[in-house]
């Protein structure tokens, strides 16, 4: 990808480079977003950039762009990168000042950075499912802020990855709350339940897609807490986020989901999910064909 977008400019990715005194680098003070690309096409994006929004002025970045011009600066940085399947990343950070735990001055503009990247779907993984272990989740308390702090999570993710898995599933207490970069679901009797959209997890695009088909097809959903309990004994569990789509989780703790298979609930939806895609990006055939 040879271009990205550093502070409104178009220019080489080799150029786009930040100040070591960006607030971004030295405190993680900042948010992000990723948007998944099909067919050279954002997938959600309005819906995407209006969450990078609210999580900017949840900390009091405010962005000088309105989401018509973030979404133009978007689709440009797409075909001067000839993208058709991936994703585009994008931050904001409070900007470059002297090192201060407290707020720079008001005459400190944010840095906002954008660039692209060639990104497969998972199809392997989304016909098979993925391993995944329990933890504890030691995250902050405003999880529905997409903050650049994510050291949390890396934790959590570099523990499933040194035990062979994908992701992990963090709970809290008893209550499970979602997974190091994904929100969880679980199947019980036919109902889909996933944990409600609040302060302890990221409201996730992906998983208001998947509510919204749920309601859509009569696939009976409920937003509420589930417990470890509950979690052990599903029928079907699977995570969602940017590009892992709807993925089905079949071993968690080296302990099979029922028969370590994908199981039907999760299957539908996997196809609700593409239709969705097709919808707002076209017929990718084979692309997003399981």
């Amino acid at each position: 990808m040879k271009y990205a977008i550093l502070n409104g400019k178009m220019i080489a990715r080799s150029e786009a480079k930040v100040d070591v005194e960006d607030r971004g680098y030295q405190f993680g003070d900042g948010v992000y977003e990723v948007i998944r690309v099909y067919n050279g096409k954002m997938f959600t994006a309005k819906e995407h950039l209006k969450r990078f929004v609210k999580s900017s002025e949840s900390i009091g970045i405010y962005i000088p762009y309105t989401i018509d011009q973030l979404t133009e600066s978007l689709e440009e940085l797409i075909e001067k990168n000839k993208l058709h399947l991936g994703t585009i990343y994008m931050q904001i950070t409070r900007g470059v000042a002297p090192r201060n735990h407290a707020f720079p001055t008001a005459d400190v503009s944010p840095t906002l950075v954008a660039y692209t990247k060639e990104v497969a779907r998972p199809e392997d993984s989304l016909n098979s499912g993925v391993k995944t272990i329990i933890m504890e989740d030691i995250r902050w308390l405003r999880c529905d802020i997409k903050s650049l702090n994510l050291l949390g999570n890396l934790l959590a993710k570099q523990k499933a990855a040194d035990e062979g898995c994908f992701e992990a599933i963090q709970h809290r207490g008893q209550d499970v709350t979602e997974g190091s970069s994904s929100n969880v679901f679980i199947v019980k009797n036919g109902v889909v339940i996933t944990h409600e959209s609040n302060n302890l997890i990221l409201k996730g695009i992906t998983k208001d897609v998947i509510l919204q088909v749920c309601t859509d097809n009569n696939v009976p959903v409920e937003e509420r807490t589930f417990t470890l309990e509950e979690l052990e004994q599903a029928d079907e569990v699977f995570l969602s986020s940017t590009t892992s789509e709807v993925m089905p989780i079949v071993e968690i703790d080296g302990k099979k989901v029922k028969e370590g298979l994908t199981g039907p609930v999760t299957r539908k939806l996997q196809e609700l999910f593409e239709r969705e895609i097709v919808k707002q990006c076209g017929n990718l055939k084979d692309e997003i064909l399981l």
